[in-house]
């Protein structure tokens, strides 16, 4: 399965020279095979050399998309001349296909400024650009306004635009699952399952004792009990984990996997404390952090939003995500704060990974009713943030984004824990709590920040605030 398809629209003007865009189809199908991108484009006999420059080229090239319209996850639009701006514009606007476009105008080499050599794409990109700003189309740029296929910033450019692809097609079919109501004390999770329905992002609901229920009805003698038990052994350290509490973690985790199967969920966000431990006896974290290092993310505490910002990184990464706490201070350093949870993340951030007790639920909810939890520290590397928010007051989606990394600071503590440091922390912590955001945080260990922001802006028309980006 190839890492991307893509629909490819060739602009072309018919007193350009030909070989241009014959150069260009091979320049182009050569960088598609290195990076493993399926192309989806005309015939070079379809039209004049497979490229776009008239009315019915545009309906020839949006009818083609239109057959290939499920597999189809950007528009790809290139350049090698001027290129006909009307051509382009009505092809995306006849192929409907509500997929992000990216804009590529190739170079002039100044030795080759000669009738049968000039390109003036230059020109031509910004001509196309203001015809699909008429029409009515978001699209992205490259990061140099001209620039050949061949040039590594170019290939930056394709990397990015297919996880901005990855992103904004993802969540415009994403659907969650909401396990359980919100502790009573949270009111900072709550969220507007409307505004979520008309970004696409649907939720289903399902009580706990219906949960719980679906769990004790599968006997421990059932064979894929002990099936669950070996994965959970074989997931992290579990020799401290007494044999019920890893019956009924195994149990649970069979039932939501079968409500998640029934209704085609994508990730979950449990009500993590404190009914599961006072109805049930054990924390669901192991659990979820399996899902969510299977890609199948899951968040605490029904932070449903929070959820989508872990599933948003995770399809621009294509890496696991986690849901953190901005939780403490990092002694002096400004720059420096601790991310806590106590804890679900995924194996992938945490090396040293062990299934034990929850030490702070158990104090209240005894520790013997806690085992489940996984703890571990995150080493070293790159960090993304993002949280994701309706603001029902506003009745709008807001984001805020930004980077930073982990570090190997030294930490003396519990549960699953990391150190990071973010430049401007102190700005951002302010924004944060000015605009009325969650104390919850997604993070993931890449530097994506830009991808979720173009997806979230661009394309999703969400009013997102990227931290450290242009000054901010």
């Amino acid at each position: 399965m190839p890492k991307a398809t893509l629909a490819v629209i060739t602009g072309n003007r018919e007193f350009f020279p030909d070989r241009l865009v014959t150069e260009s189809r091979k320049d182009l199908l050569a960088l598609f095979s290195a990076l493993d991108i399926e192309p989806v484009m005309l015939d070079q006999n379809a039209t004049k050399l497979g490229s776009v420059e008239t009315w019915a080229h545009a309906k020839a090239c949006a009818e083609l998309f239109r057959v290939h319209r499920h597999s189809i996850e950007g528009i790809l639009v290139m350049l090698p001349n001027f290129g006909d701006e009307k051509g382009v514009a009505d092809t995306v606007k006849l192929a409907g296909l509500n997929v992000p476009v990216l804009v590529q105008a190739y170079p002039d080499d100044l030795s080759q400024f000669t009738v049968e050599r000039r390109r003036d794409a230059f020109c031509g990109k910004v001509s196309v650009c203001n015809n699909l700003r008429q029409y009515g189309i978001p699209f992205s740029l490259t990061t140099l306004h001209t620039v050949h296929p061949s040039a590594p910033s170019f290939h930056a450019d394709l990397d990015r635009f297919v996880a901005t692809c990855k992103v904004v097609n993802g969540m415009r079919r994403l659907r969650l699952g909401a396990v359980g109501a919100r502790p009573n004390a949270f009111n900072t999770t709550r969220y507007s399952e409307k505004l979520l329905e008309a970004a696409g992002i649907s939720v289903c609901t399902i009580d706990l004792s219906e949960l719980f229920g679906m769990a004790e009805r599968i006997s421990d003698d059932d064979a894929a009990v002990a099936n669950k038990i070996a994965e959970i052994r074989a997931y992290a350290r579990a020799d401290a984990v007494p044999a019920p509490a890893l019956s009924k973690m195994a149990r649970l985790g069979l039932a939501l996997e079968c409500w998640m199967r029934r209704y085609d969920l994508d990730a979950t966000a449990l009500q993590c404390w404190n009914s599961l431990q006072e109805n049930y006896g054990v924390n669901a974290c192991t659990l979820m952090s399996m899902m969510s290092d299977k890609l199948m993310p899951s968040a605490c505490e029904v932070d449903i939003t929070g959820l989508a910002a872990m599933y948003a990184l995770q399809l621009a990464s294509g890496s696991p995500s986690a849901l953190v706490d901005w939780n403490n201070n990092y002694g002096d350093d400004p720059n420096k704060c601790v991310f806590f949870h106590c804890g679900n993340w995924a194996k992938a951030f945490l090396r040293d990974i062990r299934i034990g007790t929850a030490e702070i639920l158990g104090t209240i909810l005894g520790q013997e009713n806690t085992y489940g939890a996984v703890s571990g520290r995150t080493p070293a590397g790159p960090l993304t943030f993002a949280r994701v928010s309706t603001d029902d007051r506003e009745g709008c989606i807001r984001c805020y984004v930004g980077e930073g990394r982990f570090t190997d600071d030294p930490l003396s503590t519990f549960g699953a824990r990391a150190v990071v440091e973010v430049p401007g922390l102190q700005k951002l912590m302010r924004y944060i709590c000015k605009n009325g955001f969650e104390h919850h945080a997604a993070m993931n260990a890449s530097s994506t920040a830009g991808v979720l922001e173009e997806a979230f802006v661009t394309y999703l028309g969400w009013d997102t605030y990227h931290h450290g980006a242009n000054g901010q």
